[in-house]
């Protein structure tokens, strides 16, 4: 990746241009659907039964070793650091198995598993069930995301914030889009944005699940019919005709934490918490970090639906690297995004394969970034990457690309929508309005009560003469 330009005058130099976060130029990508499919060889479109269920067996298989080496020989260390480290090991290689049986089952949601979808449907339903899941629900608002998939309309999972909705869920619903904000006031302290991900990381699945967090506003519907295991007929996700197939999901689900009861009652709920508990909040966390930093880059565009088509949205995702974990245990989900938004029905071991072919295709247009750590990948977009804005000077372009308030060096400055201000009786740009109004701001970056924030920040405003943040 080419190293970030100079953020100075972005706008005014780069007049019609696309500006990513880093202030690299976007172009358009124009290849078509076509292309793409008449690159891949043929084999790679054919799934095969044996080997699938192979799969199956053969996670299922660590899955059973780990439990019984886990109560068969943790219980024989003889100090209890030693038991906790080992049940902590255990519970972290757990939670890679369980999250690659997930991975399985959005095989089978795709059709990827086999050609049959009364087996796709019949191991899809066993192994989301065995997880919380249910696999009927998920699969087919899944199958609205991979149809408008960087539709900032349509799409339904991780859609990004407006800057609107961005402002004002973090300033209160009186805030304005177009209020003055900077890096020491609205960016999250170190502590306030690692407590905010531990929540999101164990339980924003979960919580797309039952509350549909991430997803679409569905003009601003709430309750059940937002939730994926809702089967009345005014569901904001599914067709009167799906809802004997969400209430199957929904039985499944039920099943399984029957079985949990059961097993605490025969085993003891602590047995149960560790060997079953602990795995799946792995699960949750992973999910939500590997969906996140697919769809989630500074160098990645948002569309609307004048601009939108299929191959765009397909190609507003990157692959990423997590090594040994993701080729052998998580089925290379990570790896070889671009290529299952392309063509979700290419099974994943022969995804390797068909990418070779899809970036002759793409060209500069395929995104992969395989050098930044996974986690250090992740620490950074969800600081920096906050909401989505057409670039300053292609107004009206249907192109989104990710934007914060922060004004950092090295990052696209959002859309300036205060104008210059005047300060001491001259005109100065926002910056150094700001710089001038509130020296001593930086002293202040750590406080995150936002009653202390908005009266500081309008304060500071009050004194420069600058736009209010928030009306009274």
């Amino acid at each position: 990746m080419a190293p970030p330009k100079p953020t100075q005058d972005l706008a005014q130099a780069n007049q019609g241009k696309h500006l990513d976060l880093n202030g690299n130029e976007f172009e358009l990508p124009t290849f078509t659907m076509k292309e793409i499919h008449d690159a891949i060889p043929a084999h790679c479109f054919k799934p095969s039964i044996l080997r699938s269920m192979a799969y199956v067996v053969r996670d299922y298989f660590y899955l059973s070793t780990l439990i019984y080496l886990a109560v068969t020989y943790i219980p024989l260390l003889p100090s209890p650091y030693l038991r906790f480290a080992a049940w902590t090991a255990y519970t972290t290689v757990q939670g890679f198995v369980f999250t690659g049986i997930w991975i399985l089952a959005h095989e089978c949601g795709h059709g990827a598993f086999s050609k049959s979808k009364k087996l796709n449907w019949t191991m899809g339903l066993i192994m989301h069930s065995f997880l919380l899941v249910p696999f009927h629900s998920w699969r087919l608002s899944h199958s609205q995301h991979h149809k408008a998939t960087g539709n900032i309309e349509k799409d339904t999972a991780f859609v990004p914030h407006s800057r609107e909705s961005w402002v004002q869920r973090n300033f209160g619903k009186k805030a304005q889009v177009n209020m003055i904000e900077f890096a020491e006031l609205a960016e999250d302290s170190p502590i306030s944005a690692l407590w905010h991900d531990v929540v999101h990381q164990l339980f924003g699945w979960p919580g797309y699940l039952l509350f549909n967090l991430t997803g679409q506003e569905y003009n601003g519907a709430k309750g059940a019919k937002i939730s994926h295991f809702y089967f009345g007929e005014d569901s904001v996700f599914y067709k009167k005709n799906e809802l004997p197939l969400i209430l199957l999901s929904d039985i499944g689900v039920a099943v399984m934490i029957a079985a949990l009861v059961v097993a605490g009652q025969v085993f003891g709920s602590w047995n149960v918490i560790v060997l079953w508990g602990v795995p799946w909040l792995w699960v949750n966390n992973w999910i939500v970090a590997i969906t996140f930093l697919q769809h989630t880059d500074g160098s990645m565009p948002h569309y609307d639906n004048r601009t939108w088509t299929f191959a765009r949205g397909a190609t507003a995702t990157i692959d990423r690297d997590l090594g040994f974990i993701d080729t052998h245990l998580f089925h290379d989900i990570i790896g070889t995004h671009v290529c299952h938004h392309l063509i979700s029905t290419i099974p994943f071991y022969h995804a390797g394969e068909a990418s070779v072919h899809i970036k002759r295709v793409m060209g500069k247009h395929y995104r992969a970034d395989v050098d930044t750590p996974f986690w250090t990948a992740f620490w950074k977009n969800q600081r920096a990457c906050k909401f989505v804005e057409e670039t300053e000077g292609a107004e009206g372009s249907g192109v989104y690309m990710y934007r914060n308030l922060f004004n950092r060096g090295g990052e696209t400055k959002a859309q300036n929508l205060c104008g210059n201000q005047t300060v001491g009786g001259k005109k100065v740009g926002v910056e150094e309005g700001l710089k001038a109004v509130l020296p001593v701001a930086t002293a202040m970056s750590s406080a995150r009560n936002l009653d202390a924030r908005r009266r500081l920040s309008q304060s500071a405003q009050l004194r420069g003469s600058l736009p209010l943040m928030a009306e009274a």
